[in-house]
């Protein structure tokens, strides 16, 4: 009875320290081995080799994998550094970009990537980089957010706007085209703003937030679309190695709930914006596809908790059939930024926007990228690119 209530007490505490009591159990750790533990207990129960009572409190405690609020910030900056070091991010001496938006993701990245580098001496210089798409009331709020963590991690501030660079701004935008497909504008034109701000910076990589559910999302959607080419590269945490600037994902087996817990109670992080506690998504945003697929991937997650590494994990193993024609990576003609055809895909947009024809360039068609259409484009448009910088 006495080593019975030992057992009973130690499973109250936290699986780690064996110390102090535990504040959380974690989502996605060791589902798929307690099954195999549980048989092979049962095989030694049948030898007789164990005394089956005790060692199902153990194995009963494991399956919760509870964890105190201590044990958890350890564990998890130590899962993010193995993540850098065992897929080699970074060299020392490297100018490092960090994607910051303001949401959660971004800025426990930012604060885990400075706290890191000066841990473990990585010999990073680090910037902080963001984009003002020019939503008002809601980049205006995330910005101020990016500013405060300037001054509270010490780490230069870079924001270059849609205005600068396109010549418009997403309220503009969303004036012309109304809610439907503007998410469409909003991905392409940040993703090359995103690129051509690393550029001003001078940096060797671009460090984004994108964590294990973002992925998964992603995994699904091109899918779900049929989107050979980007799903061969999706779950790689280290992409665009033949674009102007690499881009890698520190958080890539990080699930979205731990980013949220880990901030919440640690002194250090300290909370100053609402849309990071809740990780609004865009206002103009209500019926994105990308919501669908993570709904569903939520759904899964509640059920099996192991799910979102499993998808991760599949289209790590997805393999191309070598009779797969794949589009054959180019620079457009107009700005110089990489591209499959022989206009990017931003050119295409903007050029239709400032034809006052938004639709163009959305969905399979092609636009000015025939022949015809681009030439008389060239002439009405050569004085606005998409973007004022040479690749």
């Amino acid at each position: 009875m006495e080593m019975e209530g030992g057992e009973k007490s130690r499973s109250r505490l936290c699986s780690i320290c064996k110390q102090r009591r535990p504040a959380l159990k974690r989502p996605k750790t060791l589902q798929q081995v307690i099954l195999l533990l549980l048989l092979l207990l049962v095989l030694l129960k049948l030898m007789e080799m164990v005394e089956m009572t005790i060692h199902l409190n153990m194995v009963f405690c494991c399956w919760f994998y509870k964890i105190c609020r201590e044990c958890f910030y350890v564990v998890f900056e130590e899962e993010i550094h193995r993540v850098i070091v065992d897929n080699n991010l970074f060299k020392p001496g490297e100018r490092i970009a960090i994607g910051a938006s303001g949401g959660k993701d971004s800025t426990v990245l930012a604060y885990v990537m400075s706290e890191l580098n000066r841990r473990h001496n990585y010999g990073l210089d680090l910037f902080l980089l963001s984009v003002d798409e020019g939503i008002t009331g809601y980049r205006d709020d995330s910005l101020e957010t990016v500013k405060r963590n300037e001054l509270q991690y010490g780490l230069p501030l870079k924001v270059v706007s849609y205005k600068d660079l396109y010549g418009w701004t997403m309220d503009e935008i969303v004036k012309m085209i109304g809610l439907k497909n503007n998410c469409t504008f909003c991905g392409v034109f940040r993703r090359q703003a995103l690129d051509r701000g690393a550029a001003l910076l001078k940096v060797d990589k671009l460090a984004t937030g994108h964590n294990a559910d973002d992925i998964a999302e992603t995994v699904l959607l091109n899918i779900l679309r049929g989107d050979i080419a980007r799903l061969s590269r999706c779950t790689s945490i280290i992409t665009g190695e033949d674009g102007p600037i690499p881009r890698c994902k520190p958080f890539k087996y990080t699930y979205e709930k731990e980013i949220v817990i880990y901030p919440l109670s640690y002194t250090p992080l300290i909370l100053l914006s609402f849309s990071f506690l809740f990780g609004f998504d865009g206002i103009y945003s209500p019926n994105a596809y990308r919501g669908f697929a993570r709904e569903f991937i939520k759904d899964l997650e509640r059920i099996r908790p192991r799910a979102i590494l499993d998808i991760i994990k599949s289209g790590e193993d997805f393999r191309i059939a070598t009779s797969t024609k794949m589009p054959e990576q180019g620079t457009c003609q107009r700005c110089g930024y990489i591209s499959s055809q022989k206009w990017c895909k931003a050119c295409v947009l903007l050029e239709g926007l400032n034809r006052g024809l938004p639709k163009l360039g959305i969905g399979r068609t092609r636009g000015v990228n025939s022949e015809r259409q681009k030439d008389d484009g060239v002439k009405n448009l050569q004085s606005k690119a998409c973007g004022s910088l040479d690749f």
